[in-house]
């Protein structure tokens, strides 16, 4: 009952632009009942909002980012003295929008862990999607054992606001020898979480970068020790796609420690269909430029500064096979 009157309060309120008297006087309860309906039908999934962008400066933005990377550029706008942090809850609310309103039933979705992904996540809506699986597309374990709860949280809730099978990936996010990479990598546990990977429709991922104001989890939880890092730094490394560190040019393949990494690289991401990558700051500016030069995206969602402070760094040096 209270879902069909969700629904009725919500139709009278969006569609036949009825005010709160008007509803609660239809339905015999009182305003304040009314805006609750309301608010149940837009987190239930029952009505779902979407805006179209006036020409204006973010749309402006957007298509130059487009134009330049051949990708969708989804420029959300946001007060220009907003924080790191506050930035990237706008922009991973719209994320989540774009997300739910694209995730369909026996779907494959592909989730990266991470502080972008983490975020977006808190701003999903329960929107079933029977059949579709949720996997998790790179290892978490690390040296202090919190990194597979954490990814197997994200990923598990991820699929429950989908009503979606989740797939996780139980291996180490780096391992120490590339060898024994190599080795699981042809268990039959391994590879069968490796052949769903493969089959994903949607990916969704942020970009880590060395230093940012919202910390990127695989530079504070223990996953890197200081030489490593020290290499990395020699190495002109930027930040990292899916646990898969890339430079600003979008090189990677010839990184030592890529080949321990256990997320898709560049090119396998390639391979799969919707790739979305969320990104948020100016710290993440060159590692966000290194990977849009790798092509590891199909869509972009950011905020006008970030978009800004793109297009601004960015030279005349060719897109990375």
């Amino acid at each position: 009952m209270r879902e069909d009157d969700a629904y009725r309060a919500a139709t009278m309120y969006y569609l036949q632009d009825q005010t709160m008297e008007v509803i609660a006087g239809t339905l015999g309860v009182s305003r304040s009942t009314v805006s609750r309906l309301i608010k149940a039908a837009r987190d239930e999934g029952i009505v779902r909002i979407s805006l179209r962008r006036p020409s204006g400066t973010g749309a402006d933005l957007g298509h130059r980012l487009a134009a330049t990377f051949g990708i969708v550029a989804h420029v959300v706008p946001v007060r220009e003295r907003a924080s790191e942090v506050q930035r990237l809850e706008q922009v991973a609310m719209v994320a989540a929008g774009l997300v739910t309103e694209w995730v369909r039933p026996d779907m494959v979705v592909g989730v990266a862990w991470g502080t972008t992904v983490t975020a977006i996540t808190r701003h999903l809506n329960p929107s079933p999607a029977r059949g579709s699986i949720v996997v998790q597309l790179n290892g978490a374990a690390n040296t202090y054992a919190g990194g597979v709860t954490y990814a197997g949280d994200l990923v598990s809730t991820i699929a429950t606001e989908f009503d979606s099978t989740p797939y996780l990936f139980p291996v180490p996010a780096f391992f120490d020898f590339a060898e024994t990479k190599e080795a699981m990598w042809r268990e039959r546990s391994i590879r069968r979480v490796l052949a769903v990977q493969r089959r994903v429709d949607l990916a969704l991922f942020g970009v880590g970068a060395l230093a940012a104001d919202v910390p990127s989890h695989v530079y504070n939880a223990g996953y890197l020790d200081d030489t490593e890092m020290n290499e990395l730094a020699a190495d002109r490394v930027v930040g990292d796609v899916c646990t898969v560190f890339l430079r600003e040019d979008g090189t990677y393949r010839d990184i030592a420690i890529n080949a321990r990494a256990t997320g898709p690289t560049p090119h396998e991401l390639r391979t799969l269909g919707r790739r979305v990558c969320v990104a948020v700051g100016a710290a993440k500016v060159p590692a966000l430029l290194g990977a849009l030069r790798a092509r590891v995206a199909t869509d972009l969602v950011t905020d006008e500064t970030t978009a800004r402070l793109l297009l601004e760094r960015l030279s005349p040096e060719s897109v990375a096979g």
